[in-house]
């Protein structure tokens, strides 16, 4: 089973932390040049070959000594964020996908304790549709995207949808528990899992979701 490792993101955070101290050094080296109002390729010298006696020519040198091999280890630091983002996104994406695996098993397990043979492939015609996703909600961690059409909600879909308040029923029931979501996009399935939670924002999911009929006018 694939999870999401917790080293990893550490790691990222604590690379990005050492990222912002840089970007501070480097800012502080920066205020000493504006002082003697140089910047990174300004001559030291006068006109006549001398180091210029209006500026702190061994204070300006260090600086820009400072500020260069600052930022050589910031562009190396940078590429290490980008690959341990790399990482912990992979990790995340093959989490979701067990995750759905996992949930329809478990679907199939309980027909089959019934007795119940195959279920006929659900309608797919959308049910819904997201006009909005908020940063870092549950859904945009799920991957739902703007306009994405919703097909399946857990349990409900266009054989059985009546209205909206069946998909809040199956929030609220799943709170902090995954709920496999079906998607058409761009005339495409998207199967998702959704895991709805509180979050910084407002409800459990982080986007809004509308019937069909009232958003194709």
């Amino acid at each position: 089973m694939v999870v999401p490792s917790t080293t990893s993101r550490d790691q990222v955070l604590e690379l990005i932390k050492q990222k912002e101290s840089i970007e501070h050094k480097i800012s502080e080296q920066g205020k000493i040049l504006e002082a003697n109002r140089v910047g990174m390729t300004d001559s030291l010298v006068d006109a006549a070959g001398f180091p210029r006696n209006d500026i702190d020519v061994y204070q300006v040198r260090g600086a820009r000594h400072q500020i260069i091999c600052l930022q050589n280890d910031l562009k190396s630091l940078m590429k290490l964020i980008e690959q341990g983002l790399h990482t912990v996104h992979a990790e995340t994406a093959a989490q979701q996908q067990e995750n759905l695996a996992s949930t329809k098993l478990q679907a199939m397990d309980i027909d089959s304790a019934s007795g119940s043979q195959r279920r006929p492939a659900a309608p797919v015609k959308p049910i819904a549709k997201v006009n909005v996703v908020s940063e870092g909600s549950p859904a945009q961690d799920a991957g739902i995207a703007l306009r994405d059409e919703i097909v399946e909600f857990g349990t409900v879909n266009a054989g059985n949808f009546r209205d909206l308040s069946q998909i809040a029923v199956v929030v609220k029931s799943c709170e902090n528990k995954s709920v496999p979501v079906r998607v058409r996009r761009d005339g495409k399935m998207v199967d998702l899992v959704l895991t709805p939670k509180t979050w910084s924002g407002r409800g459990l999911l982080g986007c809004n979701i509308v019937p069909m009929d009232s958003i194709e006018r």
